[in-house]
């Protein structure tokens, strides 16, 4: 006897799947590469993510690709969520942040360290702890102007935040291991953080 797949699953595995192709695009890789001509690869820490390209080339690049970012990881799970659920949600999001990670569109090459991504995520899953965790992002950046110290005490922030404003257990689940992910991509920054070799944000906004 032949059983017909349920279209839920079906559904499912597709928006899953969505997740990952989008969080394969590297805005940070296309939005430099189209509009300066050049390789973001080689300029700065070389990395793909939204800090570098800030870092590199000013707010009039780095705040689109953060957005972009961000909006990788927020639409799948949006979707994920209405259309099935928590699980489902968590699952497309995740999807997207390991896109970003190892993005196919890269040949699965070193990716971003998923920091806007998983904003974006958790912007469609728990809102009210995300808006807090981008206040912590802020005082945090504001006070030390390390990018990664900001980005690692805000991944920190996220699954008590997540709990405190009462996030289902899937979600909670999914902001405890992302604090682990963005952890493990920040390991290098971490050591120069501990060594005093890392660098800072200039106070001086390039446009």
């Amino acid at each position: 006897m032949r059983f017909a797949p349920d279209l839920g699953v079906i559904v499912a595995l597709l928006v899953v799947a969505g997740g990952y192709v989008l969080g394969s695009v590297p805005f940070g890789f296309v939005v430099p590469r189209l509009l300066r001509r050049e390789d973001i690869r080689t300029r700065g820490s070389g990395n793909v993510g939204a800090s570098n390209v800030w870092r590199v080339y000013g707010r009039s690049l780095g705040l689109p690709v953060a957005l972009l970012d961000g909006a990788k990881g927020f639409a799948p799970a949006l979707v994920g969520l209405e259309l099935s659920g928590d699980w489902v949600g968590v699952l497309a999001g995740a999807a997207a942040m390991v896109g970003h990670a190892r993005p196919v569109l890269l040949r699965f090459a070193k990716g971003g360290k998923m920091v806007a991504t998983a904003g974006g995520v958790s912007l469609a899953l728990a809102p009210f702890a995300a808006l807090a965790c981008l206040a912590v992002w802020l005082v945090v950046f504001a006070l030390f102007r390390y990018a990664s110290l900001a980005s690692l005490a805000t991944a920190a922030a996220l699954p008590i935040l997540c709990l405190a404003f009462g996030a289902s257990w899937p979600i909670v689940g999914f902001a405890a291991l992302a604090c682990i992910g963005v952890a493990v991509l920040h390991r290098q920054n971490i050591s120069r953080l501990l060594s005093g070799t890392e660098p800072r944000f200039s106070r001086a906004a390039r446009a």
